[in-house]
């Protein structure tokens, strides 16, 4: 996957934390840590969705910029097409029932109209629910990944879906340092 400037990430080079914050910045600290242990893994983690994004890291720390700023720039530039690209909204489809088709036309403003309005309303209802589940979500990609072979790690999966912070944190406790904290960054909105 590929980063976001509007995004913060964190590296891990085994269990030590090397980086954390924008993907410039990240980059920038990775590859001097680079030159002190050229043969180390590497693994950067998307702070919201625990995604692992890559990074070209060939050349000169100017040329790993360059490439980052050169990645960002060409995201930047709009695609037109049909929508509204100047105000963010783009065209995509969504398959229907004949009956759904007929009662959105029937409805004020047309179907694009209130399709975003029943989902506004479906976000703002559901958005304890959907901060919960990305917390789980984003706190089980990284655990898997960066602790998969860690003591108690299933006893701590099965907290963390339970809702119980104190046996998440005892479940979590032996883990290294850098580890452990991280999760409990990604882990906070779980409980």
């Amino acid at each position: 996957m590929e980063p976001k400037i509007d995004r913060k990430y964190t590296a891990f080079a085994d269990s030590k934390k090397v980086a954390s914050g924008g993907a410039i910045d990240v980059a920038a600290k990775v590859k001097k840590f680079l030159k002190t242990d050229p043969k180390a893994q590497i693994l950067i983690f998307d702070n919201i969705s625990s995604n692992q994004i890559e990074i070209d890291f060939r050349g000169t720390p100017e040329n790993v910029i360059q490439r980052l700023e050169d990645l960002f720039e060409a995201s930047d530039v709009k695609k037109s097409g049909p929508g509204r690209p100047k105000l963010g909204v783009t065209a995509k489809e969504v398959t229907l029932l004949p009956d759904h088709w007929e009662w959105l036309a029937r409805q004020p403003g047309g179907a694009s109209v209130t399709l975003r309005r029943l989902v506004e309303e479906a976000k703002k209802k559901n958005q304890a629910k959907d901060l919960l589940r990305q917390a789980q979500e984003s706190t089980y990609k990284f655990m898997t990944t960066m602790a998969g072979d860690l003591p108690h790690y299933e006893e701590a999966l099965r907290a963390l879906y339970a809702g119980e912070l104190k046996k998440f944190e005892k479940m979590i406790a032996e883990w290294p340092k850098d580890i452990r904290e991280h999760t409990l960054e990604l882990a906070e909105g779980a409980f």
